[in-house]
């Protein structure tokens, strides 16, 4: 064998090696019609080792996928034609071990209820980064080998939290939570009187 043949070799074995590592990485779904989010989001999880696919709709999102499931998916709520909700059903209908988190660009805690009751994992408020896209599926940063079975959130949960949040964003101004949830402020003074939800 020549040292050429070995070169060529060498080469071969390392390229099929990368392959075999870009083979490995998670797979990314994200969709949102917002170039510059998909963009920005993208690249933030490409450079923490996943395989990301990107979309602008529930229909390009489809076609993208092609019937192979993606370990996670991050989609917008609101985008030109079906809703991010009928993904996150089509999804889960499809793999029911998909991980989702929904981005919204205004919150409600219905919507986040009912993404939670189709199968997401989390329901996050935009503006949003790669950071908190990964706590909500439950991993560390950079990390997306790690188990998260036990810290799925449970409905309750997820309003409350959600509810919390949004009371945080708004200096703890109850009149303006509640136009911010899109629910009565008596609706939410009752919730908040309630003994918060145990984990």
């Amino acid at each position: 064998m020549t040292a050429d043949t070995k070169d060529l070799d060498r080469n071969a074995a390392e390229a099929a090696a990368t392959q075999a590592g870009a083979d490995e990485r998670p797979t990314l779904l994200l969709v949102d019609d917002d170039e510059s989010c998909r963009w920005a989001v993208g690249r933030a999880f490409e450079r923490r080792g996943y395989a990301v696919r990107t979309a602008a709709t529930v229909a390009e999102a489809l076609e993208v996928i092609e019937g192979q499931s993606p370990e996670f998916a991050v989609i917008d709520l609101r985008m030109p034609g079906p809703s991010g909700l009928t993904l996150v059903a089509k999804l889960k209908q499809a793999d029911p071990n998909t991980r989702i988190v929904v981005l919204t660009g205004y919150a409600s805690v219905a919507t986040a209820v009912e993404a939670i009751k189709l199968g997401a994992t989390d329901y996050l408020v935009k503006p949003v980064d790669a950071d908190a896209i990964e706590a909500a599926f439950g991993h560390s940063a950079g990390n997306p080998e790690r188990d998260t079975q036990d810290q799925l959130l449970s409905v309750d949960r997820l309003a409350w939290e959600h509810i919390q949040r949004a009371l945080a964003q708004n200096n703890g101004n109850i009149s303006a939570t509640a136009r911010a949830l899109g629910m009565h402020r008596r609706t939410l003074q009752r919730k908040l009187n309630k003994r918060p939800v145990r984990r």
